[in-house]
C-alpha cells in the first residue's frame, strides 16, 4: 500500500511546493531588467526610460509598492506605464504611492483592460489555445473600476494620456513625439486617430500600446516610430523550463513574449510586467520585472 501511494503523494507534494513557490516567492521576486537601444541621433547624450507595466495593484501589495517607488534612484528621464495598473476599486491611492517620486518625472501612460474591468475567476490554462479577448465580449461593457479617476490623477501630475492620442514632451533636452492607443484586447484601440508619418523634426518618436498586437505594431512601424513599448503578456506568466512561455494571450508570437526585439525598422520592448491577476496570483519561471531602457546613439 505504501508503494502504491508513494508516487501520487510525491506528485502531490511536488505540485504543492511548486504552487507555493510560484505564488509566494517568485510572485514577489521583483527584478530590474536593463537594455540598451541604439535609436538616438549620433552625438546625442543617452536617455533613460523606466518601463513599468501590469502591476494589477491591490492595496495589500505593499512589497511591490516599496520596490517600484525605490526605482526613482535610477533617475530615469522618462517613465512609461503600459497599463493594467489597478485591479481593485481602492487601488488608485496605493498606485500613486507606488509611483511616489517617479510622478515628478516626465511620464506617459495607456490603459489596459484591467484598469476598467475587475478581474474574474477563470482557468488560465485556456490561454494556451485561446486568448481572453472573447471573455470581455460576454461581460457588461460598463467598466466597474475607476479608470477615469486613475487617468485624472496621472494627468494632474503632468503625465501624458496616450489612449488613442498623440503628444510631445521635452525629455533630457530632446523633442520627443509620442503616439499611443487604448487597449486592443477589448477593442478600444483606434489607430486611425493617430495615423500618419512621424514628424521628421522630432529627435525621438515612441509608440505606446498595452497589448502588442502585430496589426498595430505594423502601423506604428510603418509610420516611422523608432521605439515601441507594450506590456500585457506577463511574459507568459507560467513558463516551462528550457521551453519558455506557453501562451502570450495576444497576437504576438511566443518568441517575442517579452524583452527587446526588432519589429520591421523599429525597436520593440515588451515588459513581462510586475503583477498578476488577484484571481491567478502566481508566476513560474517568469519573475515580475520593470525595465530600464538606456537609449543610445545609432552607429550611423
Amino acid at each position: 500500500m505504501r508503494k502504491l501511494l508513494a508516487v501520487p503523494l510525491g506528485l502531490l507534494g511536488a505540485g504543492t511546493a511548486t504552487f507555493a513557490y510560484a505564488s509566494v516567492i517568485e510572485r514577489n521576486w521583483f527584478r530590474l531588467r536593463r537594455h540598451e537601444v541604439p535609436v538616438l541621433k549620433p552625438g546625442t547624450h543617452p536617455v533613460k526610460i523606466l518601463h513599468i507595466s501590469d502591476t494589477h495593484l491591490t492595496p495589500s501589495r505593499t512589497r511591490m509598492i516599496h520596490w517600484v517607488r525605490a526605482l526613482d534612484t535610477l533617475e530615469p528621464d522618462l517613465v512609461v506605464n503600459t497599463g493594467d495598473s489597478i485591479s481593485h476599486r481602492d487601488a488608485i491611492g496605493p498606485f500613486l504611492e507606488l509611483l511616489g517620486p517617479l510622478l515628478d518625472r516626465p511620464g506617459v501612460f495607456v490603459y489596459g483592460s484591467n484598469d476598467m474591468f475587475s478581474p474574474v475567476l477563470k482557468n488560465p490554462a485556456r490561454y494556451v489555445w485561446r486568448t481572453s479577448q472573447s471573455d470581455y465580449a460576454a461581460r457588461s461593457r460598463t467598466p466597474d473600476l475607476p479608470y477615469k479617476e486613475l487617468g485624472a490623477a496621472l494627468k494632474s501630475a503632468g503625465w501624458l494620456d496616450l489612449n488613442n492620442r498623440m503628444g510631445r514632451l521635452k525629455i533630457a533636452g530632446l523633442d520627443v513625439e509620442f503616439a499611443g492607443i487604448n487597449d486592443s484586447h477589448i477593442g478600444l484601440d483606434d489607430y486611425d486617430r493617430i495615423a500618419g508619418p512621424v514628424d521628421p523634426l522630432a529627435d525621438l518618436t515612441i509608440g505606446v500600446t498595452h497589448s502588442p498586437e502585430p496589426r498595430n505594431l505594423d502601423r506604428f512601424a510603418d509610420d516611422g516610430y523608432q521605439l515601441l513599448l507594450a506590456g500585457h503578456t506577463h511574459g507568459g506568466q507560467v513558463c516551462a523550463p528550457f521551453y519558455g512561455a506557453l501562451a502570450t494571450n495576444c497576437g504576438i508570437e511566443r518568441e517575442r513574449v517579452k524583452g527587446l526585439h526588432r519589429h520591421q525598422d523599429s525597436w520593440l520592448h515588451i515588459s513581462a510586467g510586475l503583477g498578476t491577476s488577484p484571481k491567478a496570483p502566481f508566476r513560474f519561471c517568469c519573475p515580475p520585472e520593470a525595465t530600464l531602457l538606456t537609449l543610445t546613439p545609432r552607429l550611423t
